[in-house]
């Protein structure tokens, strides 16, 4: 069981997260097996000092349905990060590289961000 620890200072989003989730599955260890959950757990720190290229602040959006008819919320990456702050962007763009299956919960709770 390994803790990594990153800088996100001047680090895109992109390819943070995707580092991030690459640790998360478990790939970095010699003995990768794709059912298991991993064991190596994260610690991202300046999250709030992490880049965002282009126009992603303005174009980039969250979307959340309940289900009932006329109900969809969606929310712009600038919205989130005023909100509630980098590492809720962070955080979403990890769990959307994460395979879609009953281990990314499990694996996301691995994941801890300070500002």
């Amino acid at each position: 069981m390994a803790e990594y620890t990153i800088d996100a200072k001047g680090k895109k989003l992109g390819r943070l997260a995707s580092e991030i989730a690459m640790i998360l599955q478990g790939k970095k260890v010699p003995a990768y097996n794709p059912k298991d959950e991993g064991d190596d757990s994260v610690i991202v720190k300046n999250a709030s000092q992490m880049e965002v290229s282009g126009n992603k602040m303005k174009d980039k959006t969250y979307y959340r349905h309940s289900t009932r008819i006329g109900f969809l919320k969606k929310e712009t990456m600038e919205e989130v990060w005023e909100k509630k702050g980098p590492a809720e962007v962070l955080r979403r763009a990890v769990s959307g590289m994460l395979p879609k299956n009953k281990l990314n919960i499990k694996r996301m709770k691995r994941l801890k961000i300070e500002k």
